[in-house]
This record gives C-alpha cells, structure tokens and sequence, in this order.
C-alpha cells in the first residue's frame, strides 16, 4: 500500500510527497493517501508482520516511508497489560493498558518522530525541529542526536522540570519560550516558512501523524488480530485520537480484521477542554481556550484535529469527556496502585475518564476496553508529591512495630 500522494482532508485536492501541510486551494490540513491495496490473503499479510522487527516497523507496509538503516532508536511494540485488578475495581471485565511509556524516552512520541525523521531523512533535511509541551522534545532531541541530525526544539519556557532536563541532555538547540503551547507553535509555523528544517509537527506533519497508527496495529496484534469494544484515549491536537481510529479501520478494510470500529471515549483536563466542551454542547468546532491545567502534555487550547476527534467520538457512539486536576492525581495513584504502572499526567487523565465512565454506566460491564497510557509518570514528578507518607523510624525492631500499628490504625 505505497504512499500516493498528500490530499486535503477538506477538499481532496492531492499535492506531492513533499515537505507541506496545509491546502493551499481551501487552506484544509494535508494527510498521507495511499494507492489501492491489490487483493492479498490476510492469514499471508499476518504471517508478514509477525516476521518483521520488534518495533513499529512491523508495520512499514503501511506507512509513508521505508525502514530506517539499523541503529537509530527503535519504538514501539510497547506492553499491553491486562489489567484485572482496575477492571475488578471499576466493576468491568476486560480493561487493558497500552503502556507507551515503554518507548525509548518515555512516551508515544518515539513513534510519530520514528516515522517523521525517516521521512525528513528521505527528503534530505539536516535538521528537524518541533514544537512541544514536553514528550515531542524529549523524542526530537534523542531521536535527532541517534541519527547525527541537529535538532531545535522549542518548548513553553514554564515546562516541567524534568521534561526540560530530558531534553537538553542529548545535546540539541532547546529553545525555552516565554508564552503556552500556541504561542510555541505560532512562532515554530513562521520558522518553518523562513528555514529550510523539517519541523515534525508542522511541514512533516502528515508523515507524522501517520506513526500514530500503529498503536491501533499493536493493539489489535496483541490481541490475537482481533479487536477491542472500547478505546479511551486522550485528546491534546486531537491527531492521536483519530490516528488509532484509522489504523483499526485499514486493517478493517483490507480484511486483517473482522468487526466493526470500536467506540472511541476522548479524555481532556478540564483546564484545557475545547474538544470536550464542544462535544457536550453539540459544536462541530472547537472554541480556542487558554489552558490551565497540571497535564501540560495536554494543554493544546487550539487543536488542530478537534472538529476530526469530535467527528470520530459521534460516529462510533462515544463521548469526550473532561476531568479535575484532582481527579488526574486520583487517576494517576489508582493506575498505579491497581497494575504497578506509574503515569503522567496525561494518563491520568485517561484513567480518570475511564473511571467516570464506569462510575455512570457508560460501559458494558462485559465489553474488552483498552486505555492507551502515553508517557511516563517521571516526567511529571510533582503530581506524587503529597500523595503518600513513608514512615520515619528509628533503626531498632521496637520502632518499627511501633510505626507499623500507628500506620495500621490509621488505615
């Protein structure tokens, strides 16, 4: 299934494969179409992937670009866990988490970059660049520094600490401006038109966003090629969303998998909800907000494929829904406490709207529902602080005792 063409998703008009984003006819985003799949056995196109590489380039049949060489930082073919101690809790019988905090640094982000730097590779850039709330600098930086690239990341100048950190290590330009995620990516959309660098979420965003895909194609592999009733996903632009929706759909269409699209539930922090808000007062658009909100990996107040993620929550008889940075802590501790799998924020936010959804009624009690856990509870340190007290005693039996009936009886 080669790469055909870029076309608008508005008005269908189809460009090169080049290094652009936007329609110049209606000013639409661009995605990758594909020429038409000749008829295949499914049982021979399963026997494929399974023999291919342990990384999301199991899949490179059905992406916009070829392999890598060997030796850059593989992602993907992350763990999905069965999850039977939250599923008891939440009063359902299937839960699974897809862990993408298993990837190289630590979120889902190793997968869009994968696919974005080989295509830039392709085109013949030397440098690549982003904008980010935190996970993209992260996987630019380290992705850029494996494949001897120079990279410019650009980052809101008030970002978490340690995703500021797990940036500037790998040695690239980090540039910390003073303004949220929509000034950063204002700033980055000008510098994309006047440098000639492939910046991966703005002129390599249909290669990009592609890369997102194969989480629905590892999730329904490590299903045994089957898939799931429900998916809950968070929504920042709005691309992961509707992304996972289309990998199950071409697997669909090409008869890999049997069924109908599964109902898809989008999770937003309240302090940063335009695609929920919309989607609970019946808008087919998103009304810009200015974000205010713990889970800064969300906090994309103008997103780019919100009108797309409502579309998809409608059409598959799901909802998009917001919680409180209290609940996010909750979700996040329950996560953790129930699979020993610690989140960032904006996992707990997935966790919170799954636990909301169980609490009305919202999911059969019976359905197989996967929530997709896309970064690393380490990025996001200060939302543990104060959630737990270790005990302090002093080195004798005698003082041990002592803490462990204080602790018991507080329990």
């Amino acid at each position: 299934m080669p790469p055909e063409s870029l076309r608008c998703k508005e008005c269908k008009t189809n460009y090169p494969l080049e290094a652009r984003y936007v329609c110049e006819r209606c000013f639409g985003p661009l995605e990758v179409a594909y020429a038409a799949r000749a008829s295949a056995d499914p049982a021979e196109l399963r026997r494929r992937i399974q023999a291919g590489p342990h990384s999301l380039w199991r899949y490179s049949d059905f992406l916009p670009v070829k392999a890598p060489p060997r030796g850059l930082l593989p992602a993907g073919w992350t763990p999905l866990v069965r999850a039977d101690r939250l599923a008891e809790q939440l009063g359902l019988r299937e839960v699974w988490i897809k862990n993408d905090a298993a990837n190289p640094t630590h979120s889902f982000k190793d997968r869009v970059v994968s696919v974005a730097l080989a295509r830039a590779r392709e085109l013949g850039f030397q440098t690549v660049a982003c904008a980010s709330t935190g996970n993209l600098a992260n996987a630019v930086a380290a992705h850029a520094s494996a494949a001897g690239l120079e990279s410019y990341v650009f980052i809101p100048a008030d970002l978490e600490e340690q995703k500021i950190l797990a940036t500037g290590v790998y040695g690239g330009n980090l540039v910390a401006v003073r303004g949220n995620y929509d000034d950063v990516n204002r700033l980055c959309t000008e510098l994309a038109s006047e440098h000639e660098w492939a910046f991966v979420n703005i002129n390599m965003r249909p290669y990009y966003s592609e890369g997102s895909k194969t989480l629905a194609f590892e999730t329904a592999e490590q299903l045994g090629f089957e898939l799931p009733d429900r998916v809950i996903a968070p929504i920042a632009s709005g691309s992961l969303f509707t992304k996972i929706a289309r990998g199950f759909e071409e697997w669909l269409e090409i008869g890999l998998l049997q069924g109908e699209l599964p109902t898809f539930h989008g999770a937003q922090a309240a302090g940063c909800s335009p695609v929920a808000t919309a989607f609970q007062d019946g808008q087919d658009f998103c009304r810009p907000v200015k974000p205010d909100t713990i889970a800064k990996s969300l906090a994309i107040g103008n997103p780019a494929d919100g009108p797309y993620a409502l579309d998809l929550a409608r059409r598959s008889n799901g909802s998009i829904d917001s919680v409180s940075d209290d609940e996010i802590r909750e979700g996040i501790k329950l996560l953790a406490r129930t699979t020993g799998i610690f989140t960032e924020t904006a996992g707990g936010v997935t966790v919170a709207v799954l636990a909301k959804l169980a609490e009305r009624g919202a999911i059969d009690p019976d359905d197989r529902v996967v929530a997709y856990i896309t970064g690393e509870g380490l990025k996001t340190l200060d939302c543990a602080r104060g959630t737990f007290e270790a005990w302090e005693i002093e080195p004798t039996l005698a003082s041990f005792e002592q803490a462990a009936e204080r602790a018991h009886a507080v329990a």
